[in-house]
């Protein structure tokens, strides 16, 4: 696929036919470009940062990554089940909640005390109330929003400046499928049976964050990682992938070392329609 230096045709079109707009399923429209970051001072092992990592996707890319050499700091929000899920594995627990700037600036002190971060992945993330999608409320968005996207604003902003004193910055947004025009148009994906107005629209503004983010900070690779449809809490464990299926993306993405693409949304198999 060709790639200019801002645009890659990627994803899905609108149009107007009789006054109403109709999707054309074109390549996805995602901002990347493959120019290396700066290098800067190189730490001896690579430290990364998960939050939501007490359990679910979060526990399993901590295991994946401490295993691959990773120096990991699992952040979460109930301290005890943090604490226990970061000695279970062998990794730093750090009091975290993305819903408050004052947690998330203590975190990004500790971490700096410690010696800086080169990898930031922001898994955190709600799925909010299960009632019918024409009964969801404003109070919902609210929570669910200010938790998977206003989440990953704050982190990013508390954290920038740590992942600029990197050789090789890299963030990671988990996303979803649910999140993507393409897959809930597709009638054979089950993206398109599901009906969530507030979680999948939130994904969807993760990925076009990760898009800008791309932008913001060319000297980064920031890229947004979809698990697919994995067995974790959030969908009462009714998944086809296992965690280790469904955490396939975000280690490859954590594991680049500031090599390859920025500003790209991909699954286990690939590049994934946006």
């Amino acid at each position: 696929m060709p790639i200019l230096h801002g645009v890659i045709l990627h994803g899905v079109i609108l149009t107007v036919t009789a006054g109403s707009w109709v999707v054309l399923p074109v390549p996805m429209l995602t901002w990347a470009t493959t120019t290396p970051c700066r290098r800067r001072h190189t730490r001896r092992m690579t430290t990364t940062l998960i939050t939501g990592a007490n359990k679910g996707l979060g526990y399993e890319s901590a295991r994946r990554l401490i295993e691959a050499g990773h120096t990991v700091w699992m952040g979460a929000r109930d301290a005890g089940r943090g604490q226990q899920a970061a000695d279970a594995l062998g990794g730093r627990f750090v009091h975290l909640d993305v819903t408050s700037d004052a947690s998330v600036a203590a975190a990004a002190d500790t971490v700096a005390a410690a010696g800086g971060l080169d990898v930031l992945i922001n898994n955190a993330g709600i799925s909010g109330p299960h009632s019918p999608g024409a009964e969801q409320t404003a109070a919902d968005a609210l929570s669910v929003y200010g938790t998977n996207v206003v989440g990953v604003v704050r982190m990013i902003r508390a954290f920038a400046p740590l992942l600029r004193a990197s050789n090789a910055p890299t963030i990671v947004n988990v996303t979803s499928g649910l999140g993507s025009f393409a897959f809930v148009h597709d009638p054979e994906r089950i993206e398109s049976r599901v009906n969530a107005p507030l979680y999948t629209s939130s994904k969807s503004a993760v990925t076009m964050l990760t898009v800008q983010y791309a932008k913001a900070f060319p000297e980064m690779r920031v890229n947004a990682a979809d698990p697919g449809y994995t067995a974790t809490d959030l969908n009462g464990n009714n998944g086809m992938q296992t965690v280790h299926e469904g955490t396939d993306a975000i280690v490859d993405l954590a594991t680049r070392g500031g090599e390859g693409p920025t500003g790209t949304f991909i699954d286990r198999s690939g590049v994934a329609p946006f």
